[in-house]
């Protein structure tokens, strides 16, 4: 029998906001080799980003994500002023954000880790090392939540 066959759950949701298109493909790429079951929605924007996580417009029946994948240089509003507002809303501010970026800027790291960030991931993104920082977040996540298999 199939492992899959004997998950029982439901898919995790994943925000991904990142507005490069190749990034965002190596991203999902990555995702789909090695997460379980997921849906993931791709944002290209801050603004954007902040209207479906409050469930704004045209995404009022957006999901809740389990986690949310950031890239820090968006358009309309970087990464980290996403991180603050997301932060300061009490209903949103418990989503484990994990920041991808390929800047090496020490303030970028700085102002996250201020910012309450769960983890740091280098672009492009390797599959190993997200599923070792999903692994690490499963705190986060209900029971019903279809992760990873721990190794």
């Amino acid at each position: 029998m199939n492992t899959q066959d004997q998950v029982v759950g439901r898919p995790m949701e994943i925000l991904l906001v990142e507005d490069g298109l190749l990034d965002a493909r190596m991203a999902i790429a990555s995702l789909k080799q090695g997460l379980a079951q997921h849906r993931l929605t791709l944002i290209r924007d801050g603004e954007e980003a902040l209207e479906f996580l409050r469930q704004e417009g045209r995404f009022a029946r957006a999901p809740r994500p389990d986690l949310i994948l950031l890239d820090l240089m968006l358009p309309k509003k970087c990464g980290t002023e996403v991180l603050d507002e997301l932060r300061a809303d009490y209903s949103l501010k418990d989503i484990p954000v994990v920041v991808m970026t390929a800047s090496d800027d020490e303030a970028d790291r700085v102002k996250c880790q201020l910012l309450h960030v769960d983890a740091f991931i280098s672009k492009p993104v390797n599959v190993e090392k997200f599923l070792q920082v999903v692994k690490q977040l499963k705190r986060f996540w209900l029971n019903d939540v279809i992760l990873p298999a721990i190794d």
